[in-house]
């Protein structure tokens, strides 16, 4: 889930590409509000969105309740805010610009950790 448009479409496009289903979400409300009806199998999340920020999900009781892998996208490499997203539990932290395979490497990562074959 990301708050640009062109993001959000380039994402749903690569992930699709690579043979995965995606849907994507403009808002944090939008994805939460989906979790009783849906399951997931990893999440990319933005930190920096209008409104509900990736650190609220994160912390949000109707996500944490469902323990879905988790890749973090941000344009700030802060290492602080690296450290507070692992110790949340995240799978992986990726640095804006990141490139394609980067993003499904850790896509795929995420998954095996929770979904090992």
């Amino acid at each position: 889930m990301d708050d640009e448009v062109s993001v959000r479409k380039a994402l749903l496009r690569l992930v699709r590409a690579a043979g995965r289903d995606a849907r994507m979400f403009a808002t944090a409300r939008e994805f939460l509000d989906t979790l009783p009806y849906c399951s997931y199998d990893c999440v990319v999340l933005d930190l920096h969105m209008p409104g509900m920020s990736g650190f609220d999900v994160l912390r949000d009781p109707a996500f944490v309740g469902v323990h879905i892998p988790t890749v973090i996208i941000s344009a700030d490499d802060d290492s602080d805010i690296r450290e507070e997203c692992i110790d949340a539990g995240v799978s992986d932290f990726l640095c804006k610009p990141f490139g394609d395979q980067e993003l499904l490497d850790a896509i795929d990562t995420a998954m095996r950790k929770t979904f090992p074959l």
